[in-house]
């Protein structure tokens, strides 16, 4: 007889992990609050920021959710919808753009859900 617990166990952790490996950070700058998935506020210093954020240059290189992102020309190709707000207050998420990929990343990985 053929053990199956073992196997449906190993699938269960494959699909739980398939939307966060194979998520990229596309996104689309909207020019209405309410057109967005998560409103953005760019701080001043890194150390008020949420997400480390380093715009790449090409899709490919915006793999996970580790701050990688990449602005779409069009909406239908984005992952995100977001808003930049003229105000902290206004906004669901603080980053800070960085002058290197290496530097990006989570300084809030409770804010993490909202870019998934």
């Amino acid at each position: 007889m053929v053990n199956h617990d073992h196997w449906l166990r190993g699938m269960k952790w494959l699909i739980l992990l398939l939307p966060i490996t194979g998520y990229s950070q596309k996104v689309f700058s909207v020019k209405y609050e309410s057109q967005s998935d998560v409103k953005v506020f760019v701080v001043d210093y890194e150390s008020q920021c949420d997400l480390k954020v380093y715009k790449v240059d090409y899709e490919s290189q915006s793999k996970g959710n580790e701050g990688l992102w990449y602005f779409t020309k069009y909406e239908s190709q984005s992952n995100k919808k977001i808003y930049f707000a003229d105000y902290e207050s206004q906004s669901d998420l603080k980053i800070f753009f960085v002058k290197y990929k290496s530097q990006s990343g989570w300084r809030n990985k409770s804010k993490q859900l909202l870019m998934y």
